[in-house]
């Protein structure tokens, strides 16, 4: 059983709020529950905001997608998209936006509380990562990466990142340029218990690119090793295979 951890669960069907309320409140965790897109972004701004959301991807107001996009605003929150939509774009839309899961209906009892339980760790180790890092951060040409403050810059200026976005810059830095196999970055950002779609590091990865690539298109940083994983590493564009 959890001790601690509150959950907001964003639905606008009552019947299934109910149902996975009951289920996070057995599991341990407390609870608060919205309706509606409005009322998400007004619970998650509060103080204190929710640990985790549960957010469901059509409400009657706003999608779920453009709610995440307003909570990454301001929030690293865990956000784990509920939804009925089975195609692969929506999951990739979501994760795009900033999600951090993504779980389509129907799903278990058991997938769900393991999904939260995994990303309420992934929380705890990021907040505790500011005790450890390199002391001086590390530096890659403009690249500048700071694990204690968790701060990123290139050339003197911030780079907006998620909490996840920032996990997988700081393991690719902590290889001083080495290969990190593409299991590796799943263990190492998404926890040794992640069982989910692999794609979703293509995502991060196109995420991350575009927020400290000059180019994105042709990456300096952050360099694909076709059929083994990822490098950070200043090169020229094309310099890596």
């Amino acid at each position: 059983m959890s001790s601690e951890g509150l959950i907001l669960v964003v639905e606008d069907d009552a019947v299934q709020a109910e149902a996975v309320a009951i289920l996070l409140r057995h599991d341990g965790y407390a609870v608060e529950t919205a309706t509606t897109g409005a009322e998400a972004l007004e619970r998650t701004q509060g103080v204190p905001g929710p640990d985790l959301v549960l957010l469901d991807v059509q409400l009657p107001d706003l999608s779920g997608t453009e709610i995440v996009r307003r909570v990454r605003a301001a929030s690293s929150v865990p956000i784990i998209l509920l939804s009925a939509r089975r195609q692969e774009s929506d999951k990739v839309i979501g994760l795009d936006a900033g999600a951090d899961d993504y779980i389509m209906k129907p799903f278990s009892p058991n997938e769900l509380l393991a999904r939260v339980r995994a990303q309420l760790r992934r929380q705890a180790a990021r907040s505790g990562a500011v005790a450890s890092g390199a002391s001086n951060g590390y530096r890659i040409g403009a690249l500048h990466i700071e694990p204690r403050t968790r701060r990123a810059t290139r050339g003197g200026e911030a780079i907006q990142l998620s909490a996840r976005e920032f996990d997988l810059l700081r393991v690719l830095a902590e290889a001083a340029g080495a290969v990190v196999g593409r299991r590796q970055l799943l263990t190492r950002v998404w926890g040794p218990e992640y069982y989910g779609d692999e794609r979703m590091l293509d995502v991060y990865i196109r995420r991350v690119r575009k927020k400290i690539e000059p180019d994105p298109n042709a990456p300096t940083y952050l360099h694909t090793v076709w059929g083994v994983g990822y490098r950070l590493a200043e090169e020229p564009p094309g310099g890596a295979t």
